[in-house]
């Protein structure tokens, strides 16, 4: 499972539930069976069926709202398995189109409270009304990607100038070197999967 790295795509993780993702490409597939009983512990778990497809890194979560990219990895049975689960616990789920990356967190992450870092190019930025838009420097496409924990954002070390538009609007960075992730389109959320233990009991 050369992707199993990437965990972040093979689950959602809300508050009241997890749901186990179906990830686009059959060689994922597998991934999934083998954190279940991991997830299990913490939440009561439901799965995206066939013939839905849905990867962990096209799901946004601000506060009880769900964006959810509409990429090559995420279909429309996919959307609406998700929005069926996470409506009944009164979440938003949000359909938004995203072009030329692979997933939506490769375009846009959430970086404070009540803003997002966004790459223009690959995603609308309308699409997150109520948000502050924080766009990257030009000459960093990849740079969209953050982690936000805390008040602190994981950040690669490898975008300078999106950094520093980001210290300049007053985010706290905690700089990691990615650099090896980064050549297979992976950054920093998706190599985890961060919630509240307890939560959902």
């Amino acid at each position: 499972m050369p992707d199993s790295v990437f965990v972040e795509d093979v689950a959602v993780i809300l508050d009241e539930i997890g749901i186990l993702a179906r990830p686009g490409p059959d060689s994922r597939r597998s991934e999934v069976t083998r954190i279940a009983p991991v997830l299990g512990e913490h939440r009561v778990l439901k799965s995206i069926e066939p013939p839905g497809t849905l990867e962990g890194g096209d799901v946004l979560r601000i506060g009880r709202q769900l964006y959810v990219g509409m990429s090559g990895r995420t279909n429309g049975q996919g959307f609406d398995q998700l929005r069926s689960l996470a409506e009944g616990f009164g979440y938003s789920v949000t359909p938004v189109p995203v072009k030329d990356c692979l997933h939506l967190k490769s375009a846009v992450s959430q970086v404070g409270p009540e803003s997002v870092l966004v790459n223009p190019n690959w995603v609308d930025g309308a699409a997150f009304s109520g948000q502050q838009l924080l766009e990257i420097d030009g000459r960093e496409p990849y740079a969209a990607n953050g982690l936000l924990v805390g008040d602190s954002l994981i950040y690669p070390r490898s975008y300078p100038h999106t950094a520093e538009r980001l210290v300049r609007q007053g985010v706290q960075l905690e700089t990691v070197d990615v650099s090896e992730l980064q050549k297979a389109e992976g950054a920093v959320t998706c190599c985890s999967l961060v919630f509240e233990q307890g939560s959902g009991e």
